[in-house]
């Protein structure tokens, strides 16, 4: 159950310019508001029309008392351009701007309400007052069009309204030779999110007194329920459940002003010779109810997992862009049934096992290969025990990451590809991914503009809300997997 983002309680305004028939607006409103209903869900449908800024304040008010945390704004006629705007300026909380289509040639004189020009002096008095507003692709439509763009604003309101009440807990610093993980703070609360960082030290005491809760039980019991037969390791459950308890009641503790949070812990070297275990699971478990627990205080991870999961509403995943296929196992497994992809258009994304065990096929605790040869000689685990393992389930994904670089400027990048069912053969949370011109975008985008290796895997594909949620926020640059005859900037012509 995602209880850690929010739920969208969307209503509508309809705005009439004063020399248009209002019961033009009115209608109208009436009209998408039935339209959504019966295909989509509910929406609040303010029944004050505004045409000036008296009836402003008075639907603003009208919604709020309706708590209503998003809001449709449409211009069922040209609208008056000055109230409109201020609706949002007044409205505290993700705003859509859209307009009504003629409806038909046979009634162009009193039923004719000029809403296509009104939307251009709508948009310019919102760059007049700097009102961030949600515009879609084509703002422009019918009752059953505006039904299906609010429907599509729904999973960018929530997560604009999750960024705007979210704090990101770290414990920290981020591993050894890890800069790939840095992380500046300024960009972060231009966006509006909160960030408490912590030490590791911080944890391990909070850890150390939760030794003996009475809580522990019950989580064993539904860890033991979770894992079924994948459990190896039953010795290790009172430990990961009183972490698992530990960061719980840390969030619940600190959240502070905020309503939602998020997680950027250190995982390694010293947590597992120190906790007993690596947090792997306990992770993935956190991941599966909305709260994403970035590996190695990638704290920009743990913020593209959030927004993530309030686009899909599903649970997501952080991976490395991890390893090439082989070519052997390219040629063997995907190329005689995927004849559309090329050896170039496939990587392998890699974790030790923060995947929540719904993404995975037949996943299982093991231990972590890597750190079990750095730490326990490669001889039996013991503290190197708690990854969840196996190969992450086939079906359509979108690749992407929120970053800032070194100097405080915000970026991203979405791609949209799957996850083949192909056996990877290796260790770990692991699956094989296939984009469209990946290696390309590899160079081009990845490699060329400094990206770190982590990368957020929404189940499904979420790239146009991610592009719009990017694109709300002020992201400048949305970089994506071009195709072959669209050339990068840096991308060599002769090449």
């Amino acid at each position: 159950m995602m209880n850690n983002i929010p739920e969208v309680k969307c209503g509508i305004i309809s705005v009439s310019r004063d020399c248009f028939i209002i019961s033009l607006s009115e209608n109208r409103r009436k009209a998408i508001v039935k339209a959504y209903t019966q295909k989509y869900g509910t929406i609040y449908e303010a029944k004050t029309v505004v045409e000036n800024e008296t009836d402003m304040l008075k639907a603003v008010e009208e919604v709020k008392a309706a708590e209503c945390n998003a809001l449709v704004v449409f211009l069922g006629n040209f609208g008056p351009e000055t109230p409109e705007t201020m609706i949002a300026k007044n409205f505290d909380g993700p705003v859509m701007y859209v307009a009504a289509a003629e409806e038909t040639g046979k009634d162009l004189i009193n039923g004719r309400g000029d809403a296509y020009c009104g939307m251009l002096n709508c948009s310019y008095n919102l760059g007049l007052r700097k009102i961030k507003a949600f515009i879609p692709e084509y703002p422009v439509g019918t009752a059953e069009n505006v039904a299906a763009m609010i429907d599509e604003f729904q999973p960018v309101a929530r997560a604009l309204i999750g960024i705007a009440n979210l704090k990101i807990i770290t414990f920290g610093p981020r591993p050894q030779d890890f800069f790939a993980c840095n992380a500046p703070i300024k960009p972060l609360y231009d966006l509006g999110v909160e960030i408490e960082e912590n030490s590791e030290l911080d944890l391990l005491v909070a850890y150390k007194e939760h030794a003996g809760d009475k809580r522990i039980k019950d989580i064993v019991e539904d860890m033991k329920k979770e894992m079924g037969k994948a459990n190896p390791y039953p010795d290790l459950l009172n430990r990961m459940a009183q972490y698992e308890l530990t960061l719980q009641d840390w969030a619940e503790k600190h959240k502070g002003s905020r309503k939602y949070v998020a997680f950027a812990n250190k995982c390694w070297p010293a947590f597992p010779s120190q906790f007993g275990f690596e947090p792997c699971y306990v992770n993935s478990r956190f991941v599966s109810r909305g709260i994403p627990v970035a590996c190695e205080v990638d704290i920009y991870g743990a913020l593209s997992e959030y927004i993530g999961i309030c686009v899909s509403g599903d649970a997501v995943t952080l991976l490395d862009i991890n390893n090439s296929v082989p070519a052997d196992l390219f040629k063997e497994d995907i190329a005689p049934k995927y004849s559309k992809y090329t050896l170039k258009d496939t990587f392998m994304g890699f974790h030790c096992g923060n995947t929540p065990m719904c993404k995975l096929d037949k996943g299982a605790i093991k231990y972590q290969l890597i750190q079990n040869r750095l730490l326990e000689n490669g001889g039996t685990p013991d503290i190197t025990r708690g990854t969840l393992e196996g190969d992450i389930s086939a079906g359509k994904i979108t690749f992407y990451r929120l970053q800032s670089n070194a100097a405080g400027k915000i970026s991203a990048y979405i791609a949209q590809g799957e996850i083949l069912p192909v056996a990877t053969r290796s260790f770990g949370g692991i699956g094989i991914f296939a984009i469209p011109e990946m290696g390309r975008f590899y160079r081009h985008v990845l490699i060329e503009k400094q990206y770190p290796h982590h990368g957020a895997v929404a189940f499904g594909h979420y790239g146009k809300s991610l592009f719009s949620v990017f694109r709300f926020l002020g992201v400048g640059t949305i970089d994506f997997n071009q195709p072959q005859n669209m050339l990068y900037p840096s991308e060599n012509p002769f090449a």
